[in-house]
């Protein structure tokens, strides 16, 4: 199908040197084709489960992309816990999925933000140039493979490497609150690991939607959950905030190793848990087992204590989307690596000492993205703004629907600027 108002998408088995072609010989021919060297491409393999001095540049070929599927220059990736998890192989249960002996796939990577080059012959949503968001496979490295229902046009009112952080952290966090804690006005909230990925989008959110909100943080973190617009701060390492003096309505337990116990002394007789991953529990179990035993003990007690698998889907990542745009909410980002550093920044992530997201730049294209600047969270800001400059929205805007995407050429160098 085409349209009319846009130029023509690139098929995948169209000559592109940037796509590997899928399609077999044509038949008019002798049934043999001239060897054509495949198109290659930088990005970090890992050929074995350990730490993270598994993790190298290296020379790949350029991933190839079904009917359904896009391909992205990408621009940035975020860090986080699950790249360890996949790293490690650990707990694990994990490498039934992923690999028994080895990782099935070499490239890590799960965040992304970038520019379409090249579209499946099935894709409706998305063309050569536009700038999106979401989740991938293999991100880091320069080009990437996207389902085009994990993806969403990238928000104005920030830059477009720093949408390499939304994601994987944001769309859980979103899941976290509002689809499993149904956070309400008024609720008091309590998030544990205030301070990280998750946990920094979970007291975003549960702000936006006008709730009381207590962050969980170490020492030397508390400045920014404060900055992030959190009612109250507690430094796990000095007080408890489970000791039950005061109780929540919802607790986002983005930390991972508290016992059900302490969590429950902290809920309202009515409230709700929502544990998010988890941590600890050796290399079995990673935690799994606290999962399993609140969904068993939410069958028989008044609380609700809940887990669940994050969905990876467009309808979440327009939300997320949606809030950066009011200003509600913005990526905290940590530091910013180049490509080849991928490693010091998981080994910075697994050692607990991110302030938010790390974030892998592969590319930086220029011009892109309106008014915003950088998302850098390292400076506290002004009293009454967010991370990225904007006025603090105390109210969630509705959801705005599908959201046109902004058009960057393919060499990540131009802004076309998004139709109207």
């Amino acid at each position: 199908m085409t349209h009319p108002d846009r130029p023509a998408r690139p098929r995948i088995d169209q000559e592109d040197p940037t796509v590997t072609a899928t399609s077999p010989a044509d038949p008019a021919t002798d049934g043999t084709r001239a060897h054509e060297e495949r198109p290659t491409m930088l990005a970090i393999v890992q050929d074995r489960y350990g730490s993270a001095d598994e993790l190298a540049p290296a020379t790949v070929d350029v991933p190839s992309i079904a009917a359904t599927e896009v391909l992205v220059r990408v621009v940035a990736a975020g860090v986080d816990r699950g790249v360890w998890h996949l790293m490690t192989g650990l707990p694990y249960p994990t490498r039934l999925a992923f690999g028994l002996r080895r990782p099935k796939h070499r490239v890590p990577g799960m965040d992304l933000a970038g520019v379409v080059v090249s579209v499946g012959s099935e894709v409706t949503r998305f063309s050569e140039g536009d700038a999106v968001f979401g989740h991938g496979h293999g991100t880091f490295a320069e080009l990437a493979r996207a389902d085009e229902g994990r993806l969403a046009a990238a928000p104005r009112g920030i830059d477009l490497a720093s949408a390499g952080a939304l994601a994987v952290s944001g769309t859980t966090a979103l899941q976290a609150v509002e689809d499993h804690g149904h956070v309400r006005h008024d609720d008091r909230v309590l998030v544990l690991g205030a301070s990280g990925g998750v946990g920094t989008y979970a007291v975003q959110i549960a702000r936006a939607l006008g709730a009381e909100v207590t962050g969980v943080a170490s020492t030397e973190k508390l400045d920014l959950v404060s900055a992030l617009g959190a009612d109250h701060v507690i430094d796990h390492r000095t007080d408890d905030a489970l000791d039950g003096s005061r109780t929540y309505d919802v607790i986002v337990d983005a930390g991972g190793n508290r016992s059900l116990r302490d969590l429950r002394r902290a809920l309202t007789p009515g409230g709700t848990l929502v544990i998010v991953g988890g941590e600890g529990g050796g290399r079995w179990l990673g935690g799994l087992d606290r999962q399993v035993r609140a969904l068993i003990a939410s069958t028989v007690v008044r609380q609700r204590l809940t887990t669940f698998v994050a969905s990876e889907d467009a309808a979440h990542l327009e939300r997320l989307a949606d809030l950066v745009e009011a200003g509600a909410v913005a990526p905290v980002i940590d530091r910013r690596v180049p490509l080849a550093d991928t490693a010091d920044a998981v080994r910075h992530l697994a050692a607990g000492k991110a302030r938010g997201k790390v974030l892998v730049e592969v590319a930086a294209p220029s011009g892109w993205g309106g008014p915003g600047g950088t998302a850098i969270a390292r400076q506290r800001p002004a009293p009454g703004r967010d991370i990225v400059g904007h006025r603090r929205s105390t109210t969630s805007p509705a959801p705005a629907g599908p959201r046109s995407p902004q058009r960057v050429a393919v060499d990540g160098t131009r802004c076309e600027g998004r139709p109207a």
